[in-house]
């Protein structure tokens, strides 16, 4: 003959009791499988506490807490000393070289450059040119 108990009564928590758990599941990293095994209950149970929280039937919502944040300006930089513009050497009407390449920027700036020029250093060159 084999007898069947049923197993402990069902307990009563109290909102605290509630909370505790609640905030414990809530923490960030917190597996709420781990909180509800180690207070010996069902997860479904934490999920409705949680929901009942969130609605205001335990009381209220804890608050989040946030750090203090101060935001200050960079330091100022000093100005750049202004470099002089290199004079501009025009063409040569007649010495044409058919790998020269030259790029005439809307800033007013034009750039020449030979057939065997780094296509790196003439990007950066662009891009100075252009930033100024």
């Amino acid at each position: 003959m084999e007898v069947v108990t049923r197993g402990e009564r069902r307990r009563i928590w109290s909102d605290a009791q509630k909370h505790l758990v609640v905030l414990e599941a809530m923490q960030p990293g917190a597996l709420v499988t781990e909180v509800a095994r180690r207070w010996g209950i069902g997860t479904g149970l934490i999920y409705t506490w949680r929901r009942q929280m969130r609605q205001g039937e335990l009381g209220a919502m804890p608050v989040p807490a946030f750090a203090e944040l101060t935001v200050t300006p960079p330091p100022a930089m000093a100005e750049p000393e202004p470099v002089a513009a290199p004079p501009e050497v025009p063409a040569k009407a007649g010495a044409h070289d058919p790998g020269r390449i030259e790029v005439a920027l809307p800033c007013g700036a034009t750039v020449r450059a030979g057939r065997d020029v780094n296509e790196a250093a003439l990007r950066r060159v662009l891009a100075a040119v252009r930033a100024r």
